[in-house]
């Protein structure tokens, strides 16, 4: 089983494509395949991806872009803070390291082949994604949400913000476990 969070949902797309015989299931954690083709910065709104070019040329030496700090995460653009207190971002500032900002403008490239057997996608729900939402999204016709809406996903919810693996780490344990054991 491979979970990928937040920016790591077009790595696991990438690496399910490629070696899906490897995998049992693969579990989107707050987060959701990247189509083929479609970069990380083509996601993002023009203000953010702006602010992290110029960030990349400012603080991270021209070709990586530096971990977020607590005011930037605070604003929600890298997702939901709820349930993280001082102690997580602190956490977050001391083992986070600076990424290549490359992997942000860089096209996913996959091989035509179908999505994995098994897609499981978990979703933070304080502040963030619930299923209520995402079916709604999904029947409006949203391109963010009609992904999930393919047969054969697993959906489940966390009452919790997009950093569940510290805000909620018992739970999200018991989750994964319970979706490994299928």
């Amino acid at each position: 089983m491979l979970v990928g969070h937040s920016y790591a949902g077009l790595v696991v797309t990438g690496v399910a494509d490629r070696a899906p015989e490897r995998l049992s299931a693969v579990v989107y954690l707050d987060t959701g395949p990247v189509p083929n083709g479609v970069a990380v910065v083509d996601l993002q709104p023009p203000e953010q991806r702006e602010a992290e070019r110029l960030a990349v040329e400012r603080e991270g030496d021209g070709w990586r872009w530096a971990v977020p700090d607590r005011a930037a995460l605070s604003t929600g653009a890298y997702g939901s803070v709820s349930g993280l207190d001082d102690s997580h971002f602190a956490l977050i500032a001391e083992r986070a390291t600076p990424q290549p900002y490359a992997t942000f403008t860089s096209p996913l490239r996959l091989s035509g082949r179908p999505p994995h057997e098994r897609r499981v996608a978990i979703f933070g729900t304080d502040g963030g994604m619930n299923l209520e939402l995402l079916r709604r999204l999904a029947e409006e016709g949203d391109p963010r949400a009609g992904v999930f809406a393919e047969p054969g996903w697993e959906l489940h919810e966390l009452p919790t913000g997009h950093w569940s693996m510290f805000s909620a780490p018992g739970p999200l344990a018991e989750l994964l476990h319970r979706v490994a054991s299928v």
